[in-house]
């Protein structure tokens, strides 16, 4: 991943209870992850256990090295190609190497004329923590600045205690490479 900041939306609902928290993002492989939060409301319980615990989530990893150990290569999974699908978007099998929180066990999908990252859809292929199961996720990338950069997640979880909590996190990037972009280049989704 390339150095990065980045203004994040996350929203959360769990029945009828639900949050949102905005916050400014920024990494770099020297310094590592960082967030500050700039604005949040609704229910406590979710942004503090759902997506402080994200973002508290991907800093740990970060900081643990395990960006590299998740990233889509062949040291960390197998992939099968598996057709084109009705969007047009080719659709390769990721199969993990090994029980991670990071892995994703489903499909990739790719720009069939250029080889371009649009989305990758699966479950986790390890619970992140024991408060936390069954985690179902979309990503969708774009390619930003000459990078394939994550534009938005979707996830699905089981968490004990609070059932079913859903999440939807956009991203908004101001820079890419020590490269400043225009809003206008790229709208939050």
């Amino acid at each position: 991943m390339p150095p990065y900041r980045a203004t994040r939306r996350l929203e959360a609902v769990n029945g009828d209870k639900s949050a949102w928290l905005e916050a400014v993002t920024d990494y770099s492989p020297r310094a590592g992850f960082h967030y500050e939060i700039t604005g949040e409301g609704g229910t406590g319980i979710l942004r503090s256990k759902v997506m402080r615990a994200v973002l508290d989530g991907e800093r740990e990893a970060i900081a643990k090295g395990e960006a590299a150990r998740s990233s889509l290569a062949d040291a960390n999974y197998a992939f099968q190609p598996d057709g084109i699908g009705d969007d047009g978007l080719a659709s390769v099998l990721l199969t993990p190497k090994r029980k991670e929180r990071a892995l994703v066990a489903g499909h990739m999908f790719l720009q069939p004329d250029d080889g371009h990252l649009v989305r990758i859809e699966g479950q986790l292929a390890k619970s992140p923590s024991f408060w936390v199961k069954n985690v179902e996720i979309i990503r969708t990338y774009e390619w930003i600045d000459g990078v394939s950069m994550p534009v938005a997640l979707q996830s699905h979880a089981q968490v004990k205690l609070m059932g079913t909590v859903s999440l939807r996190m956009t991203y908004s990037y101001s820079q890419i490479n020590g490269h400043p972009l225009d809003s206008q280049d790229h709208p939050a989704h």
